[in-house]
């Protein structure tokens, strides 16, 4: 009796063991994969009927501590490589590749507690581009039906689930001119993996006898949104698994996050055995939270669930948050594109995302990225083919960061007849219109209830067929998709269901001078000029800091960069691109501020020239938003890079902020006033929507000594979301006979310092050749003459440090005061935060940076950073130092 009662002892204790490590344990819970073990099948061959049983020895397998990541994410994961010493030099280069020209297999054991009546489904959301899929020795799905990096795939795998279970997933080498994969174009250099692997969440849901698709929100609204009541609706679909009917109670809540009040509402359904039924539960909420950009207002979120219960059992569940807000597009008079949020015209003003070279995704490094392009003052991100993970929308959603996602350019996605630029042009089949209409469901799915999705481009260099489009629009559709469609992001042509784009793909790419984006007339040959909307454009710049390029960087790179002017380097774009090297860029450098003499020097020049150029685009566009032809959106080419490089970034791959991004961010204030290079124009901007008054703008020209040429006060008005010009400054630059320095200052009612910007000005501006502009630029064939700020008189600037006013532990916060205690202008002053060790604090970010100060000027900024000890200065005319908190 006793050996009895231990046997039962032990049983019960396994069964609670088994079911404490079961990856789920109640209906309507989903589990990712947590980890996962990887092999080549050159090591272990490609009998997955086998290497998917329980028990398989994975001892000299790489065990991944990660649910989701490439061949290369996961090796580098692993231990096997270190990006550190993939990225340096030229080192990816030699790399063997040909590992992944073979299979590899990925694989995972897990519990589960099956019992009569309960359901498990294996949720596929991203795997690139192709997978066989087993499950305890059988087959779930082949290649065949698991094709995409972007199609997403639901199985019932009830029936063949155990207590201990293994799932392999064999997944193919990834080709981008016959997959639909996830491709870099000329970005970077191609990822030895090509992005191969299972880059999303392979989740297992568990359910009852009904199963509940995603939940789709759709919102109705009269303008001006949030004064009347909003129409929300629930969606989803119900599946009835079993070959039995089954009355359906379907219950709904929605409630606002952090708010008291929840709005239940209920529905009975009969399901059918073996069928499925669209389910809709409505209700009108009264004077909605209205959500916003971060410019404009707040991001108030709600929570939306619908729950199942068969035969009075819970069978499953379905929940998501979303947002109310209305966006819409419009073609005006001209045929730009013209978005409007919440009823306001929207000027698009952000930036290009790149993902990381082997797609890893992390949720804290693209929160500071997201914050930093706030800090720069933009309003969205465009995501051209990287979609990326359901983290990004959230964390855009809490932010307030619209974002524009959509296909990318140059291989299998726009294999058309028509595109004339690839170099493999791979047709579409029957099956690769299948894949494609699967991608952009699964994609609209996982985008719909999102705030923060402005609208999608279903086409990017080029726009889809008809046949192609008109499936991408039903799929959007048919998940209830509320934002604007977009064929392209180019002007070239346009499908019949969607109409022209509205958008140009002008350039530039490379560099062009601060007054291409005033020169608007005639727009026929104007290109990328400030008009329309521009869905990629900039001056190629984006150069970093010494203490970033030396993570990436040998030597005899670095010396190549100042010493070599017309060098191809491996961390700019692909050595079969126009962009390998920086020689159009250094000519303009050598040209307007003297040939280099040394790395420093040329670093420092390289700052300048990339301030002025990101400064002039985000100025030129907002100046002209309210224009005979307004300027109605630009995307800066790029924000960031997919690993470390020398161009197209707003900041660069270890987040530090240099020129580019202080350029960039003085031109995308809010309010400001701005310099017209064309026009010798002041500009008046407002980007808000509720501020309006009086303000005052101080206009002041001094020389290289400090010698006051001009002054004078401007008292204006100003209106939400417009943009004026206010003032002539021809008359009073007519006698610049050398380099001046212009400073603009504009401040409210109360005195208080809106804005504040100063420029250098030479005698003539860049003289622009249009007849001889190429796709990515448009040459100079006279450059303006900036060699006098290399003699200008020193100057002796103090520094002193302080922390800000509250005093707790979560305070990171600097204050920073510049004095200038000298008769002369001190320029382009360079501040870098370090802490004890002298690294970079990473992110950081400055009120304002690369400044440049007034004889005898008094400047406090304001900087944010954790781990702070010490500030470094530099400067064109000052000493270097470093300060200490």
């Amino acid at each position: 009796m006793m050996h009895m009662s231990q046997l039962l002892l032990e049983l019960c204790f396994g069964i609670n063991a088994l079911a404490a490590g079961a990856l789920l344990s109640e209906p309507g819970e989903i589990a990712a994969i947590p980890s996962w073990d990887i092999q080549s099948s050159e090591a272990i061959g490609t009998d997955l009927e086998i290497l998917s049983q329980p028990g398989v020895d994975t001892k000299t397998w790489h065990n991944v501590p990660s649910s989701r990541c490439t061949l290369m994410g996961c090796l580098i994961e692993a231990g096997v490589y270190r990006d550190n010493g993939l990225f340096f030099s030229d080192a990816l280069q030699s790399f063997n590749s040909s590992q992944f020209k073979v299979p590899w297999v990925y694989r995972k054991e897990f519990a589960l507690t099956p019992e009569p009546g309960q359901h498990y489904h294996l949720q596929t959301h991203g795997i690139s581009s192709r997978a066989d899929i087993y499950v305890n020795g059988k087959e779930v799905v082949t290649s065949k039906s698991q094709a995409g990096a972007y199609v997403g795939n639901t199985f019932d795998i009830t029936n063949i689930t155990k207590k201990t279970n293994a799932l392999a997933i064999q997944v193919y080498p990834t080709d981008y001119n016959y997959d639909f994969a996830l491709g870099f174009v000329d970005w970077n250099p191609y990822p030895p993996d090509n992005g191969t692997g299972v880059w999303r969440n392979v989740e297992v849901k568990q359910t009852g006898p009904v199963a509940l698709g995603p939940l789709r929100v759709t919102t109705q609204a009269s303008l001006p949104i949030g004064h009347s009541s909003v129409l929300v609706t629930l969606k989803t679909t119900a599946t009835n698994l079993e070959d039995q009917e089954y009355v359906v109670l379907l219950r709904g809540s929605i409630s606002l996050e952090k708010g008291s009040r929840s709005y239940d509402l209920k529905q009975t359904v009969r399901i059918p055995p073996r069928q499925s039924v669209e389910v809709a539960l409505s209700t009108a909420i009264k004077k909605p939270a209205v959500w916003w950009p971060k410019q404009w207002g707040d991001q108030p979120l709600y929570s939306g669930q619908l729950s199942a219960w068969a035969n009075r059992s819970f069978s499953d569940k379905a929940e998501r948050s979303f947002g109310i807000r209305q966006v819409t597009a419009e073609l005006n008079s001209n045929n730009d594109t013209l978005f409007h949020v919440n009823g306001y015209p929207f000027q698009v003003v952000g930036s290009g995302y790149s993902a990381d070279i082997f797609l890893r995704w992390d949720s804290a490094r693209f929160s500071a990225q997201a914050k930093l392009m706030l800090d720069l003052g933009h309003n969205t991100v465009r995501l051209e083919g990287k979609n990326e993970q359901p983290e990004l929308y959230e964390i855009a959603d809490r932010l307030g960061l619209m974002v524009l996602p959509g296909w990318e350019c140059c291989d299998k996605w726009e294999a058309w007849a028509y595109n004339e630029d690839l170099a493999v042009k791979s047709k579409w089949t029957e099956a690769d219109y299948t894949i494609a209409n699967k991608s952009m469901y699964h994609e609209a799915l996982m985008q719909q209830g999102h705030p923060s999705v402005l609208g999608y481009l279903v086409g990017s260099d080029y726009w889809p067929d008809n046949k192609a489009a008109e499936m991408y629009y039903y799929s959007l559709k048919a998940a209830d998709w509320q934002a604007p469609i977009i064929a392209s992001a180019s002007e070239r042509g346009y499908p019949k269901i969607l109409g022209p784009s509205g958008l140009k793909m002008a350039g530039p790419y490379d560099w062009v001078p601060p007054n291409y984006w005033y020169d608007v007339d005639p727009a026929e040959d104007r290109l990328g000029a400030a008009f329309g909307f521009g869905s990629e454009l900039g001056a190629g710049v984006g150069t970093p800091e010494i203490s970033s390029l030396k993570k990436f960087l040998s030597d005899a790179d670095l010396e190549d960069l100042w010493k070599k002017p017309d060098q191809g380097l491996y961390h700019m774009s692909t050595n079969v691109s126009s962009f390998y090297d920086r020689k159009i860029y250094n000519a303009a450098l050598w040209k307007r501020l003297g040939a280099p003499s040394s790395l420093d020097d040329y670093l420092l020049k390289a700052q300048i020239l990339d301030y002025e150029a990101t400064r002039s685009q985000f100025e030129g566009y907002a100046a002209l938003w309210n224009a005979e032809r307004p300027a109605t959106g630009l995307i800066y080419w790029m924000l960031n890079n997919a690993w470390p490089s020398l161009h197209w970034n707003l900041f660069d791959y270890y987040l530090h902020p240099a020129g580019s991004y202080f350029g960039a961010k003085v031109g995308a204030r809010k309010e400001h006033v701005a310099y017209d290079y064309n026009g010798e124009l002041v500009y008046l901007i407002n980007r808000s929507i509720d501020q309006k008054g009086s303000r005052t703008v101080a206009v002041e020209v001094i020389d290289k000594n400090g010698k006051g040429l001009y002054r004078t006060k401007k008292f204006v008005q100003t209106e939400p979301n417009t943009s004026k010009k206010v003032h002539d400054l021809s008359s009073a630059l007519n006698t610049t006979e050398d380099v001046v320095f212009l400073r603009l200052i504009l401040s409210d009612g109360d005195k208080t310092t809106l804005s504040r910007n100063v420029y250098w000005l030479a005698k003539t501006i860049d003289t622009l050749d249009w007849e001889n502009s190429d796709w990515f630029y448009t040459p100079v064939t006279q450059y303006a003459n900036f060699t006098a700020l290399n003699d200008l008189p020193a100057a002796r600037v103090s520094v002193k440090l302080a922390r800000s006013s509250r005093r707790d532990s979560s305070n990171t916060k600097l204050r920073v005061v510049l004095k200038n205690h000298s008769s002369v202008p001190a320029f382009f002053i360079r501040l870098n935060l370090a802490d004890e060790e002298g690294n970079d604090i990473l992110p950081v970010f400055w009120s304002d940076n690369y400044v440049t100060l007034w004889p005898h000027e008094r400047l406090e900024l304001e900087v944010d950073g954790r781990g702070a000890a010490s500030v470094h200065i530099s400067g064109k005319n000052i000493r270097k130092g470093e300060v200490y908190l």
